[in-house]
């Protein structure tokens, strides 16, 4: 009988014998791992990503591991193109493939072109035991090994009981049930990250170690695997410990039976050859002991640490070596570093050199700006780097202003000449500002003049600013989509009022297909540009007041937003849309038979203040942190990347350096309301009532309903749907949260001391505050005031993938677009008195650090879009909300799939 062995094969057999310790899997061919490879594929240039291919064999990978998992490319085709390609390349192909994607079509389709046999990574048991059973037959029908996830219906496996109870079960199924070879089952027990300062992370390793240790002793032939590098993030930066840890993880995980990782294996120290103090601290944190020097294991490796990021003293000779520079040298470096330690007396000795002070200005200082900007636009240099430079120009300005005003008293000196002048404006009824102050200061540091009208801007104070200024052009934010209807109107009275200066069109709710769709042709005398983000707002600008340049770019953007305008409306005929009545006929059918509703803790409202800062940011999901900045990527993959690895890193630092300082000192004050009432469906409405009884009504919650065709058995859904029908006893929950005010006051004083890095931040970091407590009190309502989950066990990382049961779907968003629905939920909150949380007329909440929505409980909720909706249900809608239909087309106008001005209305669809 054949001994059960791992054997793979690429165009060479490869045995996994226990001559072979470990298994080396190379990982940059893959697109999330590698900002290189994902750069090759998605400009299809796929003879350099073979090289890349090619690089990981020669240097001692034994399987290359293949994922095609972006956004932006088609990973099914991506991933066929490239394994036939290295099936034609001899010295790649000998290897085996490991498959990995977190799309079964992705994996299948590169099974079926792939030579030799493969691994799959990978499948799990988190949707459940039938698609697991699926998944796992079609690899053993394919002749694959396979990764299997410690992952299961109630989330990601983080403890020892957790790990062995997911990969027994997934064992016995595999053996039992689906005949799998015992041998081709790789189990991936999680590794995370330890030393984070949080006790709960603490055991991880070593909870790590023990279920490899448990498998492989109760496991007879499966096989372990990891990514190690996750083990280390809190100690991003500071490579040398990285490589320690890893070294001693490995060393001690290897020895209960790890056999396969992937790992970098030209970075990883020599476990006999590392520091034996450092060894000693890394195996503490690793295997969670008790240092002998007392404290605990993370903060004796913290000490440790800094002697290990290399000798300080010659790391501070090189960095003051620029100090011996030129002062116009010093500015730039500065300038494009964002140090200003040293900034004010390098521009009073500049100052000191030059004619008139306004030299320095134009002179090193722009010089230095023009070398940022540069950087940026080569994507050589990331946003939160430029609103850096731009503090250290502010600083340095701030040092010549007073000389300049005594320059003009005595002589009348001339002043500083602009690039131009760009007056910005979040639009009225909005709040939301952070996008659009990222902008004007990124257009500042390349010689803008910026008149800020802040937010809630009417449209007759940005006419009247804008003449008052002269101003070159006009910016439009919004976050929320009653900001679009602001954007249409006001293009309008440009119109109107004879402007010729160009629109800007930026935010979160914004887009190309709208303002060529609804802005561009309102306002015919210049043009309305959307510009996606601050990275393309300089190039925009320059463009437009550039006389050689403006009517040539302006001319092509009018043809492509006219080609824009004809795609969109050719892609809207062709989709078919049912009738209201039989939208509701194809509704969502759920067996309530026997459903019993867990009845709330109470019922009413109960206003919750006693949050703790530093609880609420454990919950905290940094990944859109990052995208407020304009750092592409999921935390905390990020950190890693290759492009935008050190910018994230360094701006993590930045805003933990802050969150402490907010929590140590209380910036903010959270409050929070929430509520629960009995309810029922009612048609397409949620009908909540005075109590228990269920006869005395209390009011109506109106959702609306997906009016797309269809597929096969999927339903055209309202959020109505998740909630029993009238006799069945239901109840829903509502709650809004708040950081607090105080956002706004810190924002204030960090933009009057010049420091627009620090107000930006802090507004971010309130945002995220507002989303962490959201979060927070959900998980609460489950456990607790709810209770329906009363044993769920999920950690706040693990949260981030909502898997749990239940949703909280928010008025404004694609599963209820109606923003006045806030009204309803207002009202039975008593949410301002409770919080301070005010609605603005265009129904955005203020603070903006603010976050409301309903709780709806039953475990088949799940979240949707309702797309474009008919006539015919917008009227039913306004005459269930008592509405006039105009009122409802107003505020229904982003999602209307026709044009109530064909009928004579003006509005903005």
């Amino acid at each position: 009988m054949r001994e059960p062995l791992l054997r793979l094969s690429g165009l060479e057999p490869f045995v996994l014998t226990a001559d072979i310790p470990f298994v080396n899997v190379g990982e940059r061919t893959n697109v999330t791992g590698s900002a290189r490879f994902r750069k090759l594929i998605t400009n299809r240039d796929y003879a350099a990503a073979l090289e890349v291919a090619r690089d990981q064999v020669e240097n001692g990978a034994q399987i290359i591991d293949v994922n095609m998992d972006e956004g932006l490319i088609d990973s099914k085709q991506a991933m066929v193109d490239f394994l036939n390609l290295v099936a034609a390349e001899p010295d790649i192909a000998r290897v085996p493939i490991m498959i990995d994607s977190s799309k079964w079509e992705v994996i299948e389709a590169g099974l079926q072109c792939v030579q030799g046999k493969p691994v799959v990574n990978s499948i799990s048991l988190k949707e459940g035991e039938e698609q697991f059973l699926h998944h796992a037959g079609l690899c053993l029908a394919y002749g694959a090994a396979v990764v299997v996830m410690a992952f299961d219906e109630q989330g990601q496996a983080d403890s020892f009981a957790r790990k062995t109870e997911i990969c027994a079960r997934a064992y016995r199924i595999l053996t039992e049930r689906v005949g799998f070879p015992p041998e081709d089952i790789i189990f991936d027990p999680n590794v995370f990250a330890v030393a984070t300062g949080i006790e709960e992370h603490d055991n991880y390793g070593v909870d790590f170690i023990e279920a490899t240790r448990w498998i492989r002793r109760n496991l007879p032939h499966a096989h372990v695997s990891g990514g190690v590098s996750n083990l280390s993030f809190s100690f991003r930066g500071n490579e040398p410990v990285r490589e320690a840890m890893h070294a001693v993880f490995l060393y001690h995980a290897i020895a209960a039976g790890m056999d396969m990782g992937i790992v970098n294996a030209g970075q990883l120290a020599v476990y006999d050859q590392i520091d034996p103090a450092l060894r000693e601290a890394c195996e503490d944190v690793v295997l969670n002991r008790r240092p002998a020097n007392g404290g605990t294991a993370t903060e004796n490796l913290l000490d440790l640490a800094e002697r290990f990021k290399g000798d300080k003293r010659e790391a501070k000779v090189r960095d003051l070596a620029w100090r011996e520079w030129p002062v116009e040298k010093r500015l730039e470096h500065a300038l494009v570093n964002g140090i200003a330690e040293f900034v004010e007396e390098d521009t009073e000795e500049a100052r000191l050199a030059a004619e008139r002070p306004l030299h320095v200005i134009e002179g090193p200082l722009m010089d230095g700006m023009n070398v940022v900007g540069d950087l940026f636009g080569a994507g050589k240099m990331f946003l939160p780097q430029v609103v850096k430079s731009a503090r250290v120009m502010k600083q340095a300005v701030a040092v010549l202003l007073p000389w300049m005003e005594e320059e003009k008293r005595l002589s009348g000196g001339t002043e500083r000449q602009a690039a131009g002048k760009v007056l910005m404006a979040t639009v009225k009824g909005d709040v939301h500002d952070i996008g659009k102050n990222i902008v004007g200061v990124v257009l500042a540091c390349n010689n803008y003049e910026i008149i800020d009208l802040g937010v809630m801007v009417p449209p007759q104070k940005i006419l009247e600013a804008a003449r008052e200024h002269r101003v070159d052009v006009i910016g439009l934010s919004g976050l929320i989509t009653p900001s679009l209807d602001e954007m249409v109107h006001l293009a309008g009275e440009l119109e109107r009022e004879g402007f010729d200066v160009p629109l800007l069109i930026g935010g979160a709710t914004t887009s190309k297909v709208h303002t060529a769709v609804k802005i561009s042709p309102r306002y015919t005398r210049n043009q309305a540009i959307y510009v996606t983000d601050a990275s393309r707002a300089v190039g925009v600008v320059s463009s437009l007041l550039s006389d050689g340049q403006r009517e040539r770019y302006i001319e092509g953007v009018r043809a492509e937003y006219s080609e824009v305008a004809e795609r969109h409306e050719r892609a809207e005929r062709a989709k078919r849309r049912l009738p209201l009545a039989a939208a509701r006929a194809n509704a969502m059918k759920i067996d309530w038979t026997g459903y019993a509703a867990t009845e709330p803790a109470f019922l009413g409202t109960r206003t919750i203040g006693d949050w703790d800062l530093a609880e609420i940011a454990r919950y905290i999901d940094w990944t859109p942190f990052f995208q407020t900045w304009e750092l592409k990527g999921v935390h905390p993959r990020i950190l890693e990347d290759e492009t935008y690895g050190e910018a994230a890193r360094n701006l993590l630092a930045d805003a933990e350096a802050m969150l402490e300082t907010i929590v140590a000192e209380r910036w903010f004050e959270p409050r929070a309301v929430v509520g629960f009432w009995p309810a029922n469906r009612r048609g397409d409405d949620i009908q909540l009532w005075t109590d228990a009884g269920r006869e005395a009504p209390l009011a109506a919650l109106h959702t609306l309903r997906q009016q797309t065709s269809k597929r096969g058995d999927r339903p055209n859904l309202a959020l109505a749907d998740f909630v029993a029908p009238e006799g069945t006893p239901d109840y829903v929950g509502g709650f809004v949260v708040t950081a607090g005010p105080q956002e706004a006051e810190r924002a204030a004083r960090f933009e009057a001391a010049g420091d627009d890095y620090a107000a930006i931040m802090v507004k971010a970091l309130a945002d995220r505050f507002a989303e962490a407590m959201a979060e927070m009190l959900h998980q609460r309502v489950r456990r607790e005031l709810w209770g329906y989950a009363p044993d769920e066990a999920f950690t706040p990382r693990e949260l981030i993938g909502e898997p749990y049961a239940g949703i909280r779907p928010a008025p404004g968003y694609p599963a209820q677009p109606d923003h006045t629905e806030k009204t309803t939920l207002f009202r039975l909150l008593d949410a301002t008195a409770a919080t301070g949380v005010e609605l603005t007329e265009s129904m955005a909440m203020w603070p903006g650090s603010s976050v409301s929505g309903l709780y709806i409980g039953h475990p088949e909720a799940y979240y949707f879009g309702v797309a474009k909706v008919e006539e015919d249900q917008v009227a039913d809608y306004a005459a269930r909300k008592g509405m006039t239909l105009e009122e409802a087309e107003r505020w229904l106008a982003p999602v209307l799939n026709y044009r109530p001005a064909d009928r004579g209305i003006e509005t903005a669809a």
